[in-house]
């Protein structure tokens, strides 16, 4: 596909009061190896998100565990506090040099992460703050509870869950408004259809990190050149276009640290697939 006339061009989606378009960014890599530190290059990285919202891009994920702190930093600098741009970050999980991932739930740590992804985002509110992971040393209603606070005081706008089962949905619903769920999910991966399920049955947006994975596309790439070479398109774009016709309320996030990589996952909000084509890329993963 062309990216001579690069615009997002998905379907929209409300998160609360705010419209978004259903195909936005994912800031997890413009950090340094392994997620950890600095890009190697900042210049670029402010460069790519520049261009995500010069394209209509207005939804931008990350959290504060991505670098730690370097995406957020960056957004930032970048963003800043725009109208127009919705920016959804993350609280508990712990980073190291190791790279390792670690929950941490605590009221009392999110309540001081929600302080410092204020002041790294330059604003006063973060749009979307979503719980990064369950803890299992942390009761799951009280992580929830302190969102829920933060919500009420107006420190956050809204709440969202990630990595979490139907079960656990529904049970932060019974203690606040659950704007989305952020699970893994792909054309090949479909761990997360039965969540996928309640929130496009209940509105909730759900959000597929690791949207367009290369080993999974890989695992249907015979399909997808197919389909691909149909639209003159990429197997990302194709995969991408899928996900947008799966689900009104699936929202993909990919991300990349590269401005053509980024007009080039734009441009699969102009692929039209057939209705064929989308039910032989379902059936493909069944």
């Amino acid at each position: 596909m062309s990216s001579d006339t690069i615009q997002n061009e998905s379907d929209t989606f409300d998160i609360g009061d705010t419209t978004i378009h259903r195909l936005g960014y994912g800031a997890m890599r413009i950090t340094g190896d392994e997620i950890i530190g600095p890009p190697e290059d900042e210049a670029q990285a402010r460069e790519v998100l520049e261009r995500a919202v010069e394209v209509g891009v207005d939804f931008v994920d990350t959290a504060d565990s991505y670098g730690p702190a370097v995406s957020e930093r960056l957004i930032g600098e970048a963003i800043g506090d725009r109208d127009d741009v919705l920016v959804a970050t993350k609280a508990g999980l712990l980073r190291n040099r190791e790279g390792e991932w670690l929950a941490h739930g605590d009221p009392d740590y999110i309540r001081n992460q929600v302080l410092t992804s204020l002041d790294r985002l330059r604003t006063d509110t973060i749009d979307l703050y979503q719980f990064h992971r369950p803890d299992d040393d942390t009761p799951f209603e009280d992580s929830v509870a302190a969102f829920a606070e933060l919500k009420d005081e107006g420190l956050v706008d809204e709440v969202g869950l990630s990595n979490v089962s139907p079960e656990l949905i529904d049970q932060a619903r019974e203690q606040v408004e659950v704007a989305t769920v952020q699970n893994r999910y792909n054309l090949d991966d479909r761990g997360a259809a039965d969540s996928l399920e309640l929130c496009t049955e209940a509105g909730i947006g759900f959000i597929p990190w690791a949207p367009i994975n290369g080993d999974d596309l890989d695992e249907h790439g015979d399909l997808l050149d197919e389909i691909a070479e149909d639209h003159d398109a990429t197997r990302r774009q194709v995969g991408l276009a899928w996900l947008l016709e799966r689900s009104e309320v699936i929202l993909p996030i990919p991300g990349t640290s590269d401005p053509d990589h980024l007009e080039s996952n734009v441009a699969a909000s102009q692929l039209s697939l057939s209705d064929d084509e989308v039910q032989r890329l379902t059936e493909a993963a069944d």
